[in-house]
């Protein structure tokens, strides 16, 4: 396992959370859709960190679905997408999690690419995404 593994498996389930709702819902999502995905989120976040604009990057409507949910979950995790929910008892709960920073952010999603790469040489264009399906545990 690695350190970013170790340290942060809770962001790379909430991140592979995001791309197997996408691909339950859509059988035809290809693990090149997932790669282009998380390149333009990964290029996004460093351009932002470095303070450069970045412009929006161009998707099929399926792409742009996948982007769009694992870009909500990196900005919960960043703290800018708050998440609550009503307790039993009526009270507002936070359900936010400590902040991260761009480079937690940026580790966990070059790390999901090197497993999309891996598992693509492995199993062909849904590699990847057969193995979160089997291994996931959702």
């Amino acid at each position: 396992m690695t350190l970013v593994e170790e340290e942060y498996l809770d962001v790379l389930q909430n991140i592979e959370w995001a791309i197997l709702s996408v691909y339950r819902e859509n059988p035809q999502l290809f693990d090149y859709d997932v790669d282009k995905a998380l390149n333009a989120l990964w290029m996004g976040y460093r351009s932002e960190q470095i303070g450069k604009a970045k412009p929006p990057p161009a998707f099929n409507e399926l792409q742009d679905l996948l982007y769009e949910r694992v870009r909500a979950i990196c900005e919960w995790r960043l703290g800018r997408n708050p998440m609550q929910k009503e307790g039993e008892d009526g009270e507002v709960v936070d359900l936010s999690p400590e902040p991260l920073t761009h480079d937690v952010i940026l580790a966990c999603i070059k790390r999901i690419r090197k497993s999309v790469e891996f598992w693509t040489k492995e199993g062909g264009r849904q590699g990847y995404l057969y193995f979160i399906d089997r291994n996931s545990g959702l």
